[in-house]
């Protein structure tokens, strides 16, 4: 999910809510504590340089049960990151603690902001030998070629 998209979701909300992978939610009491622009800049196992940048959203279980973020309060923490920090439209990562630091993309099901887990993945599969995912068929997919037609079939004998 980019910034726009949630900027274009919030007012349309009454509470901002945030479901985990595991379907459970982030307290209600949780606070935004950053928003903020992060850019990696590195080089991958097959030799090429790349740049990636996301906006950071951090979420913090807050011990403060008197408080809870409403959607035009986050409005105008994301409208004052985009003012100060010169934040741009990108996609967002949300940073939650777990037994760790997690983090995650962002997507919305029409009621809530749905923690989406991440993946590592090689981003040089071709230039570092790791080979493709191979195709999978049953054996009902398979068809003999012209020289094993009638080798060890029924009534076709063994070749």
């Amino acid at each position: 999910m980019k910034l726009s998209e949630i900027k274009a979701i919030l007012p349309t909300l009454d509470n901002v809510a945030f479901q985990t992978p595991d379907g459970s939610f982030v307290p209600e009491h949780f606070h935004v504590t950053e928003v903020g622009s992060i850019q990696k800049h590195f080089i991958d196992c097959g030799g090429t340089i790349r740049k990636e940048q996301v906006v950071n959203f951090q979420l913090w279980n807050a011990n403060d049960f008197e408080h809870r973020l409403k959607p035009g309060k986050l409005l105008k923490i994301i409208q004052l990151s985009e003012e100060k920090l010169g934040i741009e439209d990108n996609e967002i990562e949300v940073e939650y603690q777990g037994d760790t630091i997690g983090k995650y993309d962002l997507s919305f099901n029409g009621e809530n902001f749905v923690l989406v887990s991440k993946n590592t993945a090689c981003l040089a599969s071709d230039a570092c030998g790791i080979p493709a995912d191979k195709q999978k068929l049953s054996l009902s997919e398979l068809t003999p070629t012209n020289e094993q037609s009638g080798c060890c079939t029924p009534g076709g004998g063994c070749c």
